[in-house]
């Protein structure tokens, strides 16, 4: 009878993986950060936007995406508490998509760039699981 052994090797991530986890970290907040403040600065806009699409309660949803983007954006971009920021990041990502970019529901002029917009949200909530899954790296306040 043989004896199979795994071994598995994690190595630490080096430096440049971990500057590369920081420009991650910026270029992703980059994207959430001023899409959060310009709904504090245009609440109103922001609801009526958001009513345009039937979702219920609006304000309380328009509350809801700045905590989202600007509160959890700027935790992501220190990288405090990134893994737990990243994955609501990403579930709120896809509902957004789901919510105002589903182009299989609108006509074929408004459906090529709504498919677009909704992949790209699909793709920004797999970089968001790439740091729930792997952390924010060395240069962040979770590391200190």
């Amino acid at each position: 009878m043989a004896i199979t052994t795994t071994t598995t090797t994690t190595t630490a991530p080096n430096a440049a993986q971990d500057t590369l986890a920081l420009i991650g970290r910026v270029l992703l907040a980059a994207l959430f950060v001023p899409a959060g403040f310009g709904k504090l600065m245009g609440f109103a806009g922001t609801v009526g936007y958001i009513s345009s699409v039937g979702a219920p309660l609006p304000q309380v949803a328009a509350v809801i995406a700045i905590v989202v983007e600007l509160g959890l954006g700027l935790l992501l971009l220190v990288g405090f508490k990134t893994r737990v920021s990243a994955i609501v990041l990403a579930i709120f990502t896809v509902a957004a998509a789901v919510m105002f970019h589903n182009y299989w529901a609108m006509p074929a002029d408004k459906a090529f760039v709504n498919q677009l917009m909704f992949f790209k949200n699909i793709a920004i909530a797999g970089g968001l699981l790439a740091f729930a899954a792997f952390g924010a790296g060395r240069f962040s306040i979770d590391k200190k």
